[in-house]
C-alpha cells in the first residue's frame, strides 16, 4: 500500500503564496512613452501588447482590472467629453511657400455648438495669420477667426467640417463654484493632446492683467477667474476646466509659476487660473455677432487684495478692519469722475494717499475688496446701465449714481 506523507499547513501556505508571486510576476506595467522633442529620435519603447506577445508562452493567466467608483467615473467622463477638445495650431506665412510657414504655437480649445464654433484664449491665436484645429478623430482643418474679447483673453472660431466631428460640451454655471471642489482640465500642454489631470478649486474672485490697455497706459483688469491646482501647463490655454459632472465651468488661461524648463517654458507650480465659463456665456453671443465684446467701464483705480495690510490701512487713515474698493484715482473725464467718485490723488502719483472713497457696495451687492466689484460689473452689469455706488467718505456714508460706460 502507499503511503501519503501528510506536510504542516503552513508548508502549503508557502506554497500559496510563491504561486500568487509568481502570477504577479507575469504582469506588464507600461510608462506612458515621452514625446520626443523636435530633431530626436524616440528611444525605444515595450507596450503591453508587445510583452504579452513576447511572454505568451509563460503565461496566459487574464488579469482583472478593478476601479474604484471615483475611477469609473472619470473614465466615463474623459470617454464623453475629450471628443469635443480640440488642439490650436498657429502659422505665420513669410511668403507663401511651406520653407517659410512658421508655426507660432500650440493651445486647446473645446467645440461650444453644432455649428461648429469653437472656443479657445485669445493669446492662443494672438498673431496668428492661419489657425488650424486638429480633432481627436484626426481630421484636421484650417479655422476661421470669428471674434475676439481682449478684456478676458477669449477667442471664438468657426469650422466647417461633417457634423459627426461636432461634440459640443456642456457649460455649467461658475456661480455655483466652491473652494474645494474637484475639477479636471483637459488639453494638449507640451503638444501631448488629449491630457487630462484633476485637482480642485483653489480660490474664486482672483483677478488678472487684461490683454488690453487702459487710457493711462495700464492694462485693464480681468476679474473674477477660478484658481486650481489641477496642472495646467504651455499648451493647455483654452481648454476647458470641468466639474465632476462634465460640464465647462473655466476656461483654463494662465498659470503663476517661477519655474521654468530647459527651454523656457513656465512649468505648473500647482497654480493656475481659468476664466469662469458664465463670462464666456454673457459674452459668447457679441463675439460671434459682432467680434467683439464691450465691458462696463467705471474709470478707477483701486488697491488690489495682496495690497491690503495694516501698513497700507494706517498709511491711509483707515481702521483695521475696513474692507471694500479703496479708489486710489479716477480717469479724469470718465464715468466715475462726472458721477463725483473721488479719489486719493493722481493716477500717476507713486506714494499711496489718503482720501479716496472706500467703495463698500454696488447696487447692494457688498464689496469687500476689489475684486467683488469686478466680478459684479462684469457678470451683473452691461454698458449703459445706471448703477448705485455705495462708498464710506471720512467716515460718512455716501450713494453715487453711475451710468456705465464700455471701457475705450
Amino acid at each position: 500500500m502507499k503511503r501519503f506523507r501528510r506536510y504542516p499547513t503552513f508548508i502549503f501556505m508557502l506554497v500559496s503564496l510563491a504561486l500568487v508571486v509568481s502570477i504577479l510576476s507575469c504582469s506588464t506595467f507600461t510608462i506612458p512613452p515621452v514625446q520626443p522633442q523636435s530633431g530626436q529620435e524616440p528611444d525605444s519603447f515595450v507596450n503591453e501588447n508587445t510583452a504579452n506577445q513576447t511572454n505568451s508562452s509563460e503565461s496566459e493567466i487574464p488579469v482583472n482590472i478593478i476601479v474604484s467608483a471615483e475611477d469609473a467615473n472619470l473614465i466615463e467622463l474623459y470617454a464623453a467629453v475629450s471628443p469635443g477638445v480640440v488642439t490650436i495650431k498657429t502659422f505665420a506665412d513669410m511668403d507663401g511657400s511651406i520653407d517659410t510657414t512658421l508655426e507660432l504655437g500650440q493651445g486647446s480649445g473645446f467645440v461650444i455648438d453644432r455649428e461648429g464654433h469653437i472656443v479657445t484664449n485669445q493669446h492662443v491665436i494672438e498673431g496668428s495669420e492661419e489657425i488650424e484645429v486638429d480633432f481627436p478623430s484626426g481630421l484636421r482643418v484650417w479655422a476661421e477667426l470669428i471674434g475676439v474679447d481682449l478684456d478676458s483673453d477669449l477667442a471664438v472660431l468657426k469650422v466647417d467640417v461633417p457634423a459627426d466631428e461636432l461634440n459640443p460640451l456642456s457649460l455649467g454655471d461658475s456661480s455655483l463654484v466652491q473652494v474645494g471642489q474637484a475639477v479636471i482640465a483637459i488639453g494638449n500642454p507640451f503638444g501631448l493632446d488629449g491630457s487630462m489631470t484633476t485637482g480642485i478649486i483653489s480660490a474664486i474672485g482672483r483677478t488678472l492683467d487684461s490683454q488690453r490697455a487702459s487710457p493711462g497706459g495700464q492694462p485693464f483688469t480681468a476679474g473674477d477667474l477660478i484658481q486650481t491646482d489641477a496642472a495646467i501647463n504651455p499648451g493647455n490655454s483654452g481648454g476647458p476646466l470641468l466639474n465632476t459632472s462634465g460640464e465647462v465651468i473655466g476656461v483654463s488661461r494662465a498659470i503663476a509659476t517661477e519655474i521654468f524648463s530647459t527651454s523656457g517654458s513656465a512649468v505648473n507650480s500647482g497654480v493656475g487660473f481659468a476664466i469662469p465659463i458664465n463670462i464666456l456665456k454673457k459674452v459668447l453671443s457679441s463675439l460671434i455677432e459682432e467680434g467683439s465684446h464691450a465691458y462696463p467701464y467705471l474709470g478707477i483705480s483701486s488697491l488690489s487684495a495682496q495690497s491690503w495690510n495694516l501698513k497700507v490701512l494706517e498709511q491711509i487713515g483707515l481702521p483695521a478692519d475696513a474692507s471694500g474698493a479703496y479708489v486710489t484715482c479716477v480717469t479724469p473725464g470718465g464715468p466715475a469722475d462726472r458721477a463725483g467718485v473721488i479719489g486719493a490723488g493722481s493716477c500717476s502719483a507713486a506714494s499711496l494717499l489718503p482720501g479716496g472713497d472706500l467703495i463698500t457696495a454696488l447696487n447692494d451687492h457688498p464689496v469687500y475688496e476689489f475684486n467683488d466689484l469686478l466680478a459684479y460689473l462684469i457678470t451683473e452689469t452691461n454698458v449703459g446701465d445706471t448703477i448705485t455706488i455705495h462708498a464710506l467718505r471720512d467716515g460718512t456714508e455716501v450713494e453715487i449714481l453711475l451710468t456705465l460706460e464700455a471701457r475705450p
